[in-house]
């Protein structure tokens, strides 16, 4: 082998050089930590006939996950699991309208309903077929709703504590829609916990429904609830969703649920009052392809977001991936 010279050993050291830079950069990206600054610079746009819908997506797999938010939270609950879920599949986090950073425009009727046909329209714009999907509170009865309407659309189905059959609304929620009849919801709720971070840690704000509240920071409350008090119609579209979220639509759907035969699973926290642990039994006797219940101790209605390595391993499993 002839020796090599000056020139042709710098290019040489050039290139490896660049090769291990484009390296450690993707790795950098693969580790990436899922925080606020992160969901702040990557959030998307994408306009819909019925809304500019606000969302953020993590990995490039050729098989999509879609992950749906509770009541009153936005995208940014799922911000564990995306991070843990990313390199499995390209996962999607959209904010419901009437939460979070959806702009929807005044004529837009928002209702459980048409939250599925906003999602059905969004996949359609990111060409995405089908979808495993993860629901967690209202999330997890719009979750209901897509498989009962597009069945096909949906490979697997992972819920955790939501709006059951009967159960929906829950009888804890009816004091809140009542106020959201009046126009007082988010004035009288959310407003004052923007303003007092240790009321909305408290038992009786939003707190209440988190295994740790004592963990929430003072940047994800104000992810959470300040978009919602923002303006006017701000505050009208989401006293109007939880109006909606009064009718139970979950009971006539039972038979198209029973019908779907796909794997599911339900991932429980026992210590949620609002959806005790009947509802899992439920969904576990009447879904053909369910894979069973896993029953989570000391875990409360928005447990997903504290525990996203309990929830990653369950998305593995349903998915069946091999790590």
């Amino acid at each position: 082998m002839q020796q090599m010279n000056r020139r042709e050993f710098s290019k040489a050291a050039a290139s490896v050089m660049a090769t291990a830079a484009i390296g450690k950069h993707v790795f950098a990206q693969a580790t990436e930590t899922v925080d606020a600054a992160w969901y702040a610079q990557n959030r998307k746009f994408v306009q819909l006939p019925m809304a500019r819908v606000a969302y953020v997506e993590r990995g490039s797999a050729p098989s999509t996950a879609l992950f749906l938010h509770g009541f009153p939270l936005n995208s940014y609950q799922w911000r564990g699991a995306l991070e843990r879920l990313g390199k499995y599949r390209r996962c999607i986090a959209p904010d419901v309208m009437g939460l979070g950073f959806t702009e929807v425009p005044p004529s837009q009727t928002i209702t459980p309903a048409t939250q599925v046909k906003m999602l059905a329209a969004l996949l359609d714009r990111m060409n995405v077929h089908d979808v495993d999907l993860v629901g967690n509170d209202s999330g997890g009865l719009v979750s209901q709703l897509f498989v009962a309407a597009y069945p096909h659309r949906v490979r697997t189905l992972l819920l955790t504590n939501c709006d059951v059959d009967k159960n929906s609304p829950p009888a804890e929620f009816v004091p809140l829609i009542n106020l959201a009849k009046k126009g007082l919801f988010v004035k009288t709720v959310l407003v004052p916990e923007i303003a007092d971070k240790n009321l909305a840690r408290s038992a009786g704000g939003l707190g209440g429904v988190y295994s740790y509240p004592d963990k929430l920071r003072d940047e994800t409350l104000d992810i959470y609830l300040k978009p919602l008090a923002s303006s006017g119609l701000r505050k009208r579209q989401a006293d109007e969703y939880a109006v909606a979220l009064g009718e139970n639509v979950l009971v006539p759907i039972r038979e198209k649920l029973h019908r779907w035969k796909g794997p599911a699973r339900m991932v429980w926290g026992l210590k949620d009052t609002l959806f005790p642990l009947p509802g899992a039994e439920w969904l576990d006797k009447t879904l053909p392809g369910s894979r069973g219940i896993r029953r989570v101790d000391d875990a409360k209605l928005f447990f997903p977001e504290e525990m996203p390595d309990l929830i990653a391993e369950e998305a593995r499993m349903l998915w069946d991936v091999k790590i």
